[in-house]
């Protein structure tokens, strides 16, 4: 039995937040409409859909705030980041923070 791939949102291509099934089609400047469903979208909603699907995808279990998908796990448990050279300390037990160790970027 073949399963259906899930339908996911991209830069060019918006899912309808209402059905999950349809594209949105932009009907003017502040509106979209579902092409399975008919609902309509508001020019705000779509422009933070717009916005939240341009993110980069962040892959790995740790990514980095500079937008790296994923930060490399060091020797002592430390995750160092190849794109900006960041490091982080992972939290401790009791610890409620996790502490930046430095960034030769800053």
């Amino acid at each position: 039995m073949k399963i259906p791939s899930r339908v996911t949102s991209g830069p060019c291509s918006i899912v309808c937040p209402a059905c999950v099934r349809g594209r949105l089609d932009t009907r003017g400047s502040d509106l979209a409409e579902c092409d399975s469903c008919g609902r309509n979208v508001e020019g705000v909603v779509l422009k933070t859909l717009e916005q939240i699907v341009s993110l980069p995808d962040a892959l790995g279990k740790h990514a980095c705030e500079c937008g790296h998908p994923e930060m490399r796990r060091l020797p002592g448990g430390v995750f160092h980041c190849p794109a900006c050279g960041s490091e982080v300390v992972p939290l401790e037990a009791g610890a409620i923070h996790t502490t930046l160790v430095g960034n030769p970027q800053r």
